[in-house]
């Protein structure tokens, strides 16, 4: 299984990892999107959740799984556009990936107690707006929400003593080697952000940070998908490898394949499945 979920995410990768801005890029945001289309069909109900911006239309892809389960929903996200000038092999193709076999492990292996929505969002880079209308749309439609998953660049990985930096004050209380998977989440999700760490731990180092006041007095916690789902008072949790405070090659022409640590990225995915499928 460990082999089939690497290659699988090294397939996705390689089709994904291209310049990808909504706007000037174009060509190759059209193309992922379509791709991550065609991935979601081969594991169910696929769904456009189209919304305006400025005018323009744009669209996050959505697949649901289980649908007809009663219990409160669980979604997962990531977001497939870039910054202009990047091929987003870490920001955001690495979180997108995972997003993709993660369809096809729920689908085929590992079922779940909730109903699933997973989620492509479009113009993260943007502000967030695709996560913004998605969550808007599910507050509309009271829906019950378990909990959210943003999965915010996945695939950095640094053995070396030192690598690993944090917000001020952060330092004293997480590891200086920047070889973990984080969780970030609001304090109420405080419960699911220790037993889906302790899940986690299974397969790959893995830390914790519950913030309150809806992120706020930590702004770095509020640059992914998930805060919309906490402004509107949903439990939410962001995965990552904390981006620029690990990665160097942050929103730069450099973040490309060969800087992503494939097997760090197999772990993570591994170990984000069997967390979510213990809830």
């Amino acid at each position: 299984m460990t082999e089939i979920i690497k290659q699988n995410l090294i397939n996705h990768l390689n089709q994904i990892i291209r310049e990808r801005d909504p706007y000037i890029a174009n060509g190759g945001h059209f193309f992922i999107k379509e791709y991550i289309r065609q991935e979601f069909r081969n594991f169910g109900h696929v769904e456009s959740h189209p919304f305006i911006v400025k005018g323009k239309s744009f669209e996050n892809i959505v697949l649901k799984l289980n649908p007809n389960l009663s219990n409160p929903l669980i979604v997962i996200g990531a977001h497939y556009d870039t910054v202009p000038g990047s091929p987003g092999a870490d920001d955001n193709g690495s979180g997108v990936a995972v997003l993709l076999e993660l369809a096809r492990i729920f689908s085929e292996n590992l079922p779940t107690n909730y109903p699933i929505q997973l989620v492509a969002f479009d113009l993260e880079e943007y502000g967030l707006l695709g996560s913004a209308a998605y969550a808007k749309q599910l507050k509309e439609q009271k829906q019950a929400l378990r909990l959210m998953f943003s999965l915010e660049m996945l695939g950095y990985c640094d053995h070396r003593p030192n690598s690993q930096r944090y917000p001020a004050g952060l330092k004293y209380f997480y590891p200086s080697t920047g070889n973990f998977i984080a969780l970030v989440g609001n304090i109420e999700a405080t419960p699911d952000l220790r037993k889906l760490s302790q899940n986690i731990r299974q397969t790959v180092p893995c830390e914790w940070l519950p913030v309150p006041l809806k992120g706020y007095p930590i702004p770095d916690t509020r640059r992914s998908d998930h805060v919309p789902f906490w402004d509107l008072g949903y439990n939410a949790i962001m995965v990552t490898d904390t981006a620029n405070m690990r990665n160097p090659y942050y929103h730069s022409p450099k973040d490309t394949l060969d800087t992503l640590d494939l097997d760090f990225l197999q772990k993570v995915c591994q170990g984000l499945a069997l967390a979510i499928q213990s809830l």
